[in-house]
């Protein structure tokens, strides 16, 4: 049975080269393709749909794990740090899939032009979700793909089939947690305004005294409903920014391990070479060798 959105990804990665994510002059969509399962990668993900259409993968949230496969999706409806990891790829059926912005200004117009609107999650569900990719989803992100070989198009279709995209996920069964993402474009919630002041200071000491008031909450409130959301508690969001932040100062910056530390925040450079290895399983100048060195390969 033909698969369109596997018969456009497999065409449009087939002509790369080079290892990917592979940008694309379409907004926001970058299209992704490994023959082989993947060590976890710390990313941060911002509001996305992540699509799979043949192969697996998945994203660790804090203690919260997401599994999702072929015809499934992950949607993240707020900036979150997580472990992402190709878990099933070969080189004769690779992984494929795309990642797909989320604009939270375009679901907060279409969820307005609704009736009734979907009801916005509460502060205590999470912020990512794994759904179905089938049907008008699937033909949406299809269209969105092809136009990669149309550039003129691009900006006169691409607003529409965002605008369709948008509809589509706002009726589907994770609507509460896009309708909340909508919401927060125009009046940010309280755990989602909290996230952003954490996000901006993270080289900062943090205080959850201030960041419960940012959410107006108790603190014992917003410790439980921030790990709700986002499956982290305060401090562990800010670690796995802070560690990210350093790793992308020494691959793109050449940043040594001590200023890097210094930068996002920490006092102490053994602190911070312990947390590192702890999260990407060696200390910093050997983390940061592998990896140069299987970019150069």
């Amino acid at each position: 049975m033909s698969n369109p959105l596997l018969d456009a990804l497999s065409l449009h990665t087939d002509r790369r080269p080079g290892d990917s994510p592979y940008a694309t002059d379409v907004p926001g969509l970058t299209l992704l393709r490994s023959d082989t399962a993947r060590m976890p990668n710390l990313l941060v993900y911002r509001p996305v749909l992540c699509v799979v259409a043949q192969g697996s993968k998945s994203a660790v949230f804090g203690d919260r794990r997401v599994d999702y496969a072929a015809g499934e999706s992950l949607v993240v409806s707020v900036e979150m740090p997580a472990l992402g990891h190709v878990t099933q790829a070969s080189a004769t059926e690779p992984f494929l899939g795309a990642v797909l912005e989320l604009d939270p200004a375009v679901l907060h117009d279409v969820m307005l032009s609704m009736n009734p609107p979907p009801e916005p999650a509460s502060d205590e569900e999470p912020a990512s979700a794994k759904i179905r990719t089938e049907g008008p989803i699937a033909d949406c992100v299809t269209r969105l793909i092809r136009l990669i070989d149309t550039p003129a198009a691009i900006a006169v279709l691409q607003p529409a089939i965002m605008k369709e995209l948008a509809y589509w996920l706002l009726v589907g069964p994770q609507a509460g947690v896009l309708a909340r993402l909508a919401v927060s474009h125009a009046q940010p919630g309280r755990i989602v305004g909290a996230i952003r002041a954490l996000r901006d200071r993270f080289a900062q000491p943090v205080r959850v005294d201030e960041l419960a008031s940012i959410a107006q909450l108790s603190p014992s409130a917003f410790h439980r409903q921030f790990k709700q959301v986002t499956s982290m508690t305060p401090l562990q969001y800010q670690k796995h920014l802070r560690l990210f932040e350093a790793r992308r100062l020494m691959l793109a910056d050449a940043s040594s391990a001590e200023s890097a530390a210094y930068a996002v925040g920490y006092e102490s450079p053994s602190q911070f070479s312990r947390e590192y290895a702890r999260m990407f399983g060696s200390p910093p100048r050997r983390d940061v060798a592998t990896l140069r060195a299987t970019a150069s390969a």
